[in-house]
């Protein structure tokens, strides 16, 4: 049947994730693929979780994903095209199955958070109410993040497989740097249209910049590390505004049936709060993003060569 939970028989005899790479001690090439590997057995962790702690195990996997994403476009371009569609296309739906759980778990306290009046606050709580109606239970929960634990686990051998043995550091810069071009443009047609969609498509190509960054730092040195602590302090700022984002489609999910007047009320109240957070990130990157994805490709490239230089 459809409902019926992945045994977990199936993700235990995988056993240990290994593979041919773990010989090749040292290289970038071992040291992005460890960490696709960590961000599976991370998938497959959460999932075994779930049972117990569903809310908890739903982060974790959706943020075990965005690593093994940002991981993948890194090395895009040293992969066939159909390669890398595959591989993307299968980590993006693992991670899209669970968005609606995942917003069930963080409205909540999202609301809770929020400054509303009296009476709007009781408008939230009855659109709560309403959702709680239609949350998937525990055992949907639970089958979902272990179908797709086992797809990401595959992902693992098939971009290995693909992977040239040797990476050049410009072919991952290159990578970064798509990245960095793509929140940069969300940014500016965020800041120009104040299109909400473009904040998160820019909060979502930040949060993979800053794993990437991070990663490319811990194998690289200090001066790639400073790089990344730049950014990691945009990528907090923007959690807020994407969280509000998410309440606004939620309130007008599940608040049918309550009346115009109140629900409009509530809407509005979360659009401002969301308004307010948008504006806020933005004022905080100001200058974070001012390089061009050129420009910026180059700062990288010097930054990890020089870090490398010594032990070559």
């Amino acid at each position: 049947m459809a409902t019926d939970v992945t045994p977990q028989s199936e993700l235990d005899k995988l056993g240990p994730l290994q593979t041919a790479a773990s010989v090749l001690t040292g290289d970038l090439r071992h040291a992005l693929l460890d960490e696709l590997l960590g961000a599976a057995e991370a998938a497959r962790d959460a999932a075994a979780a779930a049972a117990d702690h569903p809310a908890e195990a739903v982060h974790s996997y959706r943020k075990s994903l965005r690593r093994a994403r940002a991981v993948l476009s890194m090395v895009s371009l040293a992969l066939p095209k159909r390669e890398r569609q595959a591989v993307k296309k299968a980590l993006q739906d693992a991670r899209r199955s669970v968005s609606a759980i995942r917003d069930h778990a963080v409205a909540p306290d999202a609301l809770a958070t929020a400054e509303l009046a009296d009476d709007t606050r009781a408008t939230a709580q009855l659109v709560l109410a309403q959702a709680a109606a239609a949350q998937p239970g525990t055992h949907e929960i639970v089958r979902r993040l272990q179908d797709g634990a086992v797809r990401a686990v595959a992902q693992v051998e098939a971009l290995e497989a693909s992977l040239p043995r040797v990476l050049e550091l410009s072919t991952i810069v290159r990578g970064i740097r798509d990245v960095y071009a793509g929140a940069r443009d969300a940014r500016r047609r965020g800041r120009k249209h104040g299109d909400p969609r473009e904040f998160h498509r820019w909060r979502r190509r930040t949060k993979e910049l800053v794993y990437q960054l991070q990663l490319l730092g811990r194998w690289a040195g200090e001066r790639t590390a400073a790089i990344h602590d730049i950014f990691d302090d945009v990528g907090d700022d923007l959690s807020d505004g994407v969280d509000l984002i998410m309440l606004g489609d939620f309130v007008a999910t599940y608040g049918h049936g309550i009346a115009t007047a109140q629900l409009a009320a509530l809407e509005a109240a979360i659009a401002d709060h969301g308004e307010h957070a948008m504006t806020a990130a933005r004022r905080a990157s100001k200058g974070v993003f001012a390089r061009s994805p050129k420009r910026f490709a180059r700062k990288l490239e010097r930054a990890v060569r020089r870090d490398i230089e010594p032990a070559t």
